[in-house]
């Protein structure tokens, strides 16, 4: 339908889908829909590496573990809205008998970002135009999974156009908090966030592009790794940027916690996904590796302190501080460094993300259907004319005095074929600096990196509007492709994680001040607060094995941090 008549099929396509979603859950059977259960707590206390060794033994059902997971993702999705197409069908329950008995995640219920691709399924990605367009088959990641064993048994939302840290559309509506509902779960993985953190799975899988599995694991308190292009698959999904490669995204794990985290990257390692995909590199798990790093009692440890963009509010510096005595006190060698700068690895990875004006992930949309404000705000600054891009490039520059963020604008426009093959050429001179500081500079001799994840804790809604540009402590590692993984240290103090009364954000850049617009530790008070763990390229043993050690660390000094509990 033509534009603007296209709005009442917009209007019609929504409409559809969250019927159909509410009429999939009412359908479930009883055992979806009552309390926990002492049977469900047998289930729910146990690891997945042990609930696949009862799997394995016969001591568990399949079908019983889908029904204690099944039964809280329901409940989670009635608190935080994070489920789009649930999978489960009462009609062919028993099916799940067949599954692969023998497979690394026998019987385990996996959840799935929306972009992934399941066949009998829409993947909408939050956008109206593809739904009601179910895929014929399984795409490779969810074959994979179910050659492993797994259950894929729902999706779980994301924002439209998948740049935001918010996960919202008009399709499925806008996901919460678990742990504050007036709060982002994050995005663009958002609602993974915010089922596992309510305990509505153990174990999902989502893409991270600028931070969307890491930085919603920092708002809604759970685990996650960005994988290196190349080691977890990448085919059978879909994405708002087709072709996009100046920053390729990644599908990477995520989890409720860490001994989660590490089986479950190791499993799909295991499974040989090479054999599925020609993206992935033939890698095997390095078990030699994972298990030396951990054994190893004095690391070396770069701590970011700032990304000289924006400094870390009170609260994510104290979760970084926390670390770093804690790992301190254990033996390990703590030092703070100067990396090659961050703020302009921050403009290239703009720059190479929008490099076509943001046409891509405009295209899908309908008349008058809802953008998220920042992603909005981005293609905005990308359609105006070139003169009037030139003069505000001059005014915020030297009237208001922020040159970062007049050459952060500035940088976000339509580039030709040959600028676009000069940002590629400078992201890859940029990597090469990096490369030379890890091997001859300040950072020879470091086993890994620790930083926060985000300058604040979990934002408000909404308040993308104002922080579109704050994703500069993982962004950066999106353009060095680095492994980086997240864990949850502590929760907000409204005492502890106060601004000082001196605090003054008019005199910070556009990034720094839009990111602090919406700091407020009383309101704030209770979310998670995470650090960011960062290797070189395809160094996931190495990361997750300084994971562990972090939680070790830790719970060593009484810090352990505690998941939101699994209410009856």
């Amino acid at each position: 339908m033509i534009t603007p008549f296209d709005y009442l099929e917009h209007r019609r396509a929504c409409k559809q889908k969250q019927l159909e979603r509410s009429r999939r859950i009412a359908e479930l059977p009883s055992e979806y829909h009552g309390s926990v259960a002492s049977s469900d707590r047998l289930i729910l206390d146990k690891s997945i590496e042990e609930l696949v060794q009862d799997v394995h033994k016969e001591v568990v059902r399949p079908v019983d573990i889908l029904r204690s997971y099944g039964k809280l993702a329901i409940r989670a999705h009635a608190k935080t809205n994070c489920l789009t197409e649930v999978m489960i069908d009462p009609g062919a329950e028993q099916s799940i008998e067949n599954i692969s008995l023998k497979g690394p995640l026998a019987g385990i219920p996996v959840s799935l970002k929306d972009t992934i691709v399941v066949g009998g399924f829409d993947t909408s990605v939050g956008y109206s135009r593809y739904s009601g367009k179910p895929y014929r088959r399984d795409g490779t990641m969810a074959r994979i999974l179910k050659d492993a064993g797994a259950v894929p048994y729902v999706k779980t939302n994301c924002p439209i156009t998948l740049l935001s840290f918010e996960s919202t559309n008009d399709v499925w509506g806008r996901t919460t908090n678990p742990h504050n509902t007036d709060y982002s779960a994050g995005g663009s993985t958002g609602g993974e966030s915010a089922l596992l953190a309510y305990g509505g799975g153990r174990i999902g899988v989502g893409s991270d592009v600028a931070g969307s599995v890491r930085v919603p694991a920092h708002f809604a308190g759970i685990y996650s790794l960005r994988c290196s292009t190349g080691r977890w698959p990448k085919m059978g999904a879909k994405t708002s940027m087709a072709g996009q490669e100046g920053i390729p995204s990644v599908f990477s794990p995520m989890t409720r916690t860490l001994p989660d985290l590490v089986y479950f990257t190791k499993s799909m390692v295991g499974m040989k996904p090479w054999e599925y995909d020609h993206t992935v590199h033939p890698i095997p798990w390095r078990a030699g590796t994972y298990n030396s790093t951990v054994e190893q009692k004095k690391l070396r440890i770069g701590v970011m302190e700032t990304d000289g963009v924006v400094p870390p509010s009170p609260a994510c510096a104290r979760a970084l501080s926390l670390v770093s005595t804690a790992l301190s006190t254990s033996g390990h060698t703590i030092t703070t460094i100067h990396p090659p700068s961050p703020t302009t690895g921050l403009k290239l990875a703009s720059a190479l993300l929008n490099s076509d004006g943001c046409s891509t992930f405009l295209a899908p949309f309908r008349t008058l259907e809802w953008n998220d404000p920042g992603a909005a705000q981005l293609s905005f600054y990308a359609s105006l004319p070139s003169p009037i891009r030139y003069i505000h490039y001059l005014w915020t520059k030297y009237i208001k005095r922020d040159p970062l963020w007049a050459d952060l604008l500035y940088g976000i426009r339509k580039y030709t074929t040959p600028e676009q093959w000069e940002l590629v050429a400078k992201r890859e001179a940029y990597r090469a600096e990096w490369h030379e500081w890890w091997q001859d500079g300040e950072g020879k001799g470091l086993d890994v990196i620790l930083t926060v994840p985000n300058a604040t804790p979990a934002v408000p809604h909404g308040a993308m509007r104002d922080a579109v540009a704050s994703c500069g402590y993982t962004f950066l590692f999106n353009l060095l492709d680095y492994t980086a993984g997240v864990l949850p240290i502590t929760h907000v103090d409204r005492k502890l994680d106060a601004l000082p009364a001196s605090f003054d954000a008019s005199k910070m850049n556009g990034v720094a001040r839009g990111a602090y617009q919406h700091y407020d530790a009383d309101r704030m008070h209770g979310l998670p607060v995470g650090v960011q763990v960062v290797g070189q390229r395809l160094q996931e043993e190495k990361v997750l094995a300084v994971m562990e050690m972090v939680v070790e660390v830790m719970e060593k000094e009484g810090n352990g941090y505690e998941l939101l509990k699994i209410e009856d």
